[in-house]
């Protein structure tokens, strides 16, 4: 390597956002790369490092922080929690009667993507072998469930009334209307489980007096690699912790508008040191980024864009002549500011602590 030893670690540990670029990007701690260093695989040394803290997690979201560990093996994580974990999705649709303006294929298109809560644990990979065993599936590998649902009109309806929510009855079809159909001895295997659409509120179709709609559903197990539907997440992303370094003094008003560029607790305000009493100094804030703060803590390094004009696609902070803020996407999770009157701050990155985000279907 060219760069000199008081640089290496920078560059082994850290991603840099400067005024002209990224720089660090690329994984450069592999065995013989730099002098003085043992980057060889160790698994005792990787299980000491490698740690995961959950940061967040509900019902329909989770976050959590991987440290010890290259972004390839992050975004490896990310591409498994998309396309590898198994969950339950409607296959098969057996449409008896369909009287809607859908048609039958885009009826069962969106009957599809409909997300199912039941725990792929409890349930077999389907026998593919066999045609009859598909269209029948059994207690073990299908959930059935059923869609049966007609409109009428309101008799209790105003005569004078044009809105269709007091005329008719039904006739916004919901996935709250798909109920579960037991197979076997799944009613007592599954007694305390409520199997069903994760979601009451997904609009299946509209109807109108005298159209019906009479549906069988055969869920199965798989995985997202074979198709979008199983898919267990509907965002999965990460990002690299940030950690800032201010590069020389800002104090007085400067300081103030920095203050105001991030969330609350990423700059705070102090005393100049004895420079000048009635001036304050902004530093950057001390809360712990490990801990779980949304808006307290340098985890939330993100510009407040309402202190941002755009120009020309460039988000630029009118402060005065010669002082500007340029923010570039990063990840398309935050915004970095990388310059104020000549680079007095910079952004890093540190490589082996990734933020992850995950949104549950």
């Amino acid at each position: 390597m060219a760069a000199s030893s008081k640089n290496v670690e920078e560059i082994r540990n850290r991603v840099i956002l400067s005024e002209f670029g990224v720089k660090n990007v690329h994984t450069t701690d592999f065995p013989g790369n730099y002098p003085n260093f043992d980057d060889s695989w160790d698994m005792a040394k990787f299980k000491k490092n490698f740690q995961i803290d959950l940061m967040h997690l509900d019902e329909s979201q989770m976050e959590f922080d991987m440290m010890g560990v290259d972004a390839a093996i992050t975004n490896a994580f990310r591409r498994i929690l998309l396309a590898e974990v198994p969950t339950m999705a409607i296959e098969k649709v057996f449409i008896y009667n369909n009287t809607s303006i859908v048609q039958d294929e885009v009826l069962a298109h969106r009957l599809g993507l409909i997300p199912i809560k039941a725990d792929p644990r409890l349930f077999e990979y389907r026998n593919s072998g066999d045609e009859a065993t598909e269209n029948e599936g059994s207690e073990i590998d299908t959930i059935q469930l059923q869609l049966k649902i007609s409109c009428s009109r309101n008799p209790a309806s105003s005569k004078d009334s044009s809105d269709p929510r007091e005329l008719y009855l039904n006739h916004m079809v919901y996935s709250k209307d798909i109920h579960w159909v037991p197979i076997g001895n799944q009613a007592d295997v599954f007694a305390n489980c409520s199997i069903g659409p994760v979601h009451s509120d997904i609009l299946i179709a509209q109807l109108r007096p005298g159209q019906e709609l009479d549906i069988i559903m055969h869920c199965i197990k798989g995985i997202g690699k074979d198709h979008a539907k199983f898919s267990p997440v509907a965002t999965a992303s990460y990002r690299l912790l940030p950690e800032i370094t201010l590069l020389e003094p800002v104090e007085g008003e400067k300081a103030e508008r920095l203050q105001r560029c991030f969330f609350r607790g990423v700059i705070d305000l102090e005393d100049s040191n004895g420079r000048n009493a009635f001036l304050p100094e902004a530093v950057v804030g001390d809360a712990d980024p490990s801990t779980e703060t949304s808006e307290t803590s340098c985890r939330s390094f993100v510009l407040v864009e309402q202190l941002l004009t755009r120009t020309n696609g460039t988000l630029i902070d009118e402060i005065g002549p010669g002082v500007a803020l340029f923010s570039v996407g990063y990840d398309l999770l935050f915004k970095a500011v990388w310059r104020w009157n000549n680079s007095i701050y910079t952004v890093l990155h540190p490589k082996s602590i990734m933020k992850t985000f995950i949104e549950l279907k």
